[in-house]
């Protein structure tokens, strides 16, 4: 069950600074096709991984920790039972959001970032959210505009 109403989803949606933690240069993987998609919106992507890669022109940081800018969101790839620290972490680091992807799911973490108060989307793509509100928005001002 996907956690994260459509408000919050929006308003996550709307910020520019994300950090996704798991990204790295496997181009296989669903964080760098989720990373590419979301810096075609607009987003800045900020690779976190062990490794620290620079990945689609961005330098990466081995940790949230070492980002020496403000992040938005921390969008979390890593499985469930790392992602609550990871969720920690960015509250520690004050984003103002974290957005577990599909099948990530740590229902204590939600609840210590929500009381945080933070944002928190749980069980969900961020591209497929982003490509359905635009689309959303896309057709309701299309369908309201003059004819």
């Amino acid at each position: 069950m996907p956690y994260g109403d459509e408000a919050t989803i929006r308003r996550i949606l709307d910020t520019h600074t994300w950090a996704v933690v798991g990204l790295s240069t496997n181009s296989h993987r669903a964080a760098y096709g989720v990373a590419a998609f979301l810096r075609q919106w607009g987003k800045r992507v900020v690779p976190v991984h062990p490794k620290a890669e620079t990945v689609h022109g961005e330098p990466g940081y081995a940790t949230l920790a070492e980002i020496p800018f403000p992040v938005d969101v921390v969008d979390v790839f890593v499985n469930s039972e790392q992602a609550g620290e990871i969720a920690d972490q960015a509250v520690k680091i004050g984003a103002k959001a974290v957005w577990f992807q599909l099948d990530v799911i740590d229902e204590r973490a939600y609840q210590r970032v929500r009381d945080a108060g933070l944002d928190m989307v749980m069980d969900r793509c961020s591209a497929v959210e982003l490509q359905r509100i635009t689309m959303t928005s896309t057709s309701t001002s299309t369908s309201t505009g003059p004819a």
